[in-house]
């Protein structure tokens, strides 16, 4: 059985700097019958495990440590039985939700296998320290966490982020895949590589 990817949208809130937000955030689920990667754990274990059902999931893949990434993911991974991975760069951010660490650490290279396809990490912070992106050259692929959105880089206006540095991890290590490569992002629509790449200067002209 090939793999695919499944996905879901929970909603929730995000709280950082002293302020709270509704958001959106999507779940992405990579793999076959019988075996899954989960991207993210945002507000709702249950919406999280439907679109699981009875597979075992063999990681719990956090793109960054923001709450509204990461807030469900200790009972998701204590439901299911799987490791989490979390960039150790955004332990601060884990912290203030989780009294337990993650099980393991994301790096740079690092390559998570699911169901005959690779999640190649890829290191791209600004948005966070510890931000990654997984791309499946396999699936054409790469989810962006909250790095690239269609439009233009993720939010750099809060704590731990930075606006020169998330340009850098996006002209390096994303517009530097594929055009044809869709791009999943962590809230919203996707949108691909090709789409993006021609507005990298006007990001850049505005700041955001």
């Amino acid at each position: 059985m090939s793999a695919r990817i499944d996905h879901a949208v929970t909603t929730g809130t995000f709280s950082l700097d002293g302020g709270t937000w509704e958001v959106d955030n999507n779940v992405w689920v990579v793999g076959d019958d019988s075996e899954c990667v989960v991207i993210d754990a945002p507000h709702d274990p249950d919406a999280i495990l439907e679109v699981v059902g009875d597979r075992t999931v063999t990681a719990l893949v956090l793109t960054h440590g923001h709450d509204d990434h990461v807030d469900a993911a200790l009972e998701v991974a204590r439901r299911t039985g799987a490791p989490t991975y979390l960039h150790p760069e955004d332990r601060m951010l884990w912290d203030r939700v989780h009294e337990e660490a993650p099980t393991g650490e994301l790096s740079d290279g690092m390559e998570i296998s699911v169901a005959g396809v690779t999640l190649r990490v890829l290191h791209t912070p600004g948005h966070t320290p510890g931000a990654c992106s997984l791309y499946s050259p396999e699936l054409g692929t790469v989810f962006s966490g909250d790095t690239l959105f269609e439009g233009g880089p993720g939010a750099t206006g809060r704590s731990f982020s930075d606006f020169p540095t998330i340009i850098a991890s996006i002209t390096d290590k994303l517009l530097t895949l594929p055009e044809e490569t869709v791009v999943r992002t962590g809230h919203g629509g996707s949108t691909t590589i090709g789409t993006e790449k021609p507005h990298r200067q006007e990001w850049i002209d505005r700041g955001h």
